[in-house]
């Protein structure tokens, strides 16, 4: 049976599919703002200071949601409260509070013996994607979209020139904050796809992908978030030919298309440096 014929049977698939292309969505556009802001490693951080907040959130018989986006949010906060308040640099305390985090988390899962079912939201099981699960990837996505749209001026101008943005009278801080709790959520929307491991990727490589594609931060969003969408897509279809691990390739076909544009982009691509730096140093003979 190919792919689109077992996607008209099997429901699960049309869940699956659905719920990818959402997240490759989401986290496409909030990805933009990450690798602008050069807060990859933040994202790595937050998508694993999640973990202790699902464990606690399982435990309690509660929505994983409100866990993981209280864990989020407080790491955050705890890495600006340690680097604005000791000689610690950023780096240095986004390494220690999310990995502090993440270890609480495995300890937490340990002690409460629920392995069998957070081991998919450390790994990802889209296939195992229940209805309740795509709605809230849905009203997340929303909700993430809709904060984007609204304040993008203020997103805007604080990635590009925080300076400029404080002489407006920009609260910064509270912006950075803003954005750290969308990534929350984005993260959370994640769990079930791609896992709490893998979700930085879909964060950083469609961004960067558009990112060598254009120089404007409204083409580079739909760009990031029609890459997410895209590797969601073919990473869904290689996962059921070849019956491997859905979020792992969906990553790995996230990867190929920044390969793609990393080799050919017109503008950045390997490819066209060599050949530019070779017509002119002909030029120069």
């Amino acid at each position: 049976m190919n792919f689109i014929e077992a996607l008209m049977h099997y429901e699960f698939l049309q869940k699956a599919l659905t719920t990818s292309i959402m997240v490759g969505i989401i986290c496409g556009v909030i990805g933009c703002f990450i690798v602008l802001r050069g807060m990859a490693l933040m994202g790595d951080a937050i998508s694993h200071a999640v973990l202790p907040g699902v464990a606690v959130s399982y435990f309690l018989g509660i929505n994983f949601f409100f866990g993981a986006v209280f864990t989020g949010v407080l790491t955050a906060i705890g890495i600006g409260y340690i680097s604005q308040n000791s000689r610690i640099k950023n780096d240095s305390s986004i390494g220690i509070m999310f990995t502090a985090a993440f270890a609480l988390g495995i300890i937490l899962i340990t002690l409460l013996k629920s392995s069998t079912d957070l081991y998919h939201i450390l790994f990802g099981n889209v296939l195992a994607v229940r209805s309740s699960d795509m709605i809230m990837t849905l009203i997340i996505g929303v909700i993430v979209l809709a904060c984007v749209y609204f304040f993008y001026k203020e997103l805007l101008v604080t990635s590009f020139d925080p300076t400029m943005a404080q002489a407006y009278g920009l609260p910064n801080k509270l912006i950075h904050y803003f954005l750290m709790t969308l990534l929350t959520m984005v993260t959370v929307a994640s769990l079930q796809t791609v896992g709490i491991i893998l979700v930085v990727a879909m964060l950083i490589t469609p961004a960067s992908t558009a990112y060598l594609l254009t120089n404007r931060l409204y083409t580079m969003i739909f760009l990031s978030a029609g890459f997410g969408s895209l590797s969601a897509v073919l990473g869904l279809y290689v996962s059921f030919k070849a019956n491997l691990a859905s979020g792992a390739t969906i990553v790995l076909a996230a990867t190929a298309l920044f390969l793609i544009a990393f080799i050919f982009s017109p503008k950045h691509g390997v490819l066209w440096k060599i050949i530019r730096s070779r017509l002119k140093r002909a030029s120069y003979l």
